[in-house]
């Protein structure tokens, strides 16, 4: 069924209204880590395509607002996941998601269970390893650009950014779906136990004063070596226990004068020549 909603104050929108910290609380997040990786919060897709994505993936709606002509493409997958299916005009769309351009479809979405790193790590041969990245584009470009080209999954530290907010998924157009991922407590150690799993660990660093960085058209593995692709912060890069951590460190040559690209740009580069 199609609730159509013609009042901008309606209680039934408020979820729309809500920031991304209480879509998912820091109480949630703790939860999320402890509790069994269960996850009591909620994200936003936003986007027809995006949205479209998510139930394809199993992800359960709550609500999803809709343009009345693009409801009808939705109604019976959400309902079917037991989510509500709204419809407003587009003056009343931007009023209450603040967006400028009113989208098609915007869904509000149960998170799913926190994966288990442990278990990805075996079942994976092509990882993506992020460390301190916490611009949220810069985790839905990576995220698109591993299942593009055919990396199994994704670990990342605490501190890097969620991959399920709204600008990350937005940049990943809904791809990080099908890119399994968990995060990692302890960097060096993880990486630690990727070496003694048979992992070639490559760490992306420009320089360092007493191991070689190797550039990365000289890096030459074995086909059947799983790998793992390591990726630090834009400013300070990898760190210290991370760097020793790691089996091989490479970078992209660059241009006279040009020191690095944006970290998404290189994840691209790197995960397609180390594919």
């Amino acid at each position: 069924m199609i609730i159509e909603v013609d009042d901008a104050s309606d209680e039934r929108l408020n979820a729309f209204r809500w920031r991304e910290r209480q879509l998912n609380t820091i109480a949630q997040r703790k939860a999320a880590q402890v509790n069994n990786l269960e996850s009591t919060g909620m994200f936003v897709a936003e986007g027809d395509l995006v949205v479209r994505r998510a139930l394809e993936a199993g992800c359960k709606p709550s609500v999803v607002l809709c343009d009345p002509k693009c409801a009808q493409d939705f109604v019976a997958d959400i309902t079917q996941h037991g989510g509500i299916t709204l419809s407003a005009s587009a003056d009343i769309r931007r009023e209450v998601t603040g967006l400028g351009v009113p989208l098609d479809a915007i869904g509000v979405f149960h998170r799913p269970a926190l994966r288990d790193a442990q278990t990805l790590i075996s079942t994976s041969n092509r990882l993506v390893i992020l460390d301190c990245i916490d611009n949220p584009s810069n985790v839905g470009a990576i995220a698109r650009s591993a299942v593009a080209l055919g990396w199994d999954a994704m670990l990342l530290d605490t501190t890097s950014s969620d991959p399920l907010t709204r600008r990350a998924l937005r940049v990943s157009m809904g791809t990080t779906f099908n890119l399994p991922y968990a995060r990692i407590a302890d960097m060096p150690s993880t990486l630690s136990d990727l070496v003694t799993r048979g992992f070639a660990v490559v760490g992306m660093a420009l320089s360092h004063p007493s191991r070689p960085v190797v550039p990365m058209t000289h890096v030459r593995l074995d086909d059947t070596q799983p790998r793992a692709l390591v990726l630090g912060s834009e400013r300070q890069g990898l760190s210290q226990s991370t760097i020793e951590a790691c089996t091989i460190l490479t970078s992209i040559p660059m241009a006279p004068g040009i020191d690095s690209l944006n970290v998404a740009s290189a994840t691209a580069i790197a995960c397609y020549a180390l594919k």
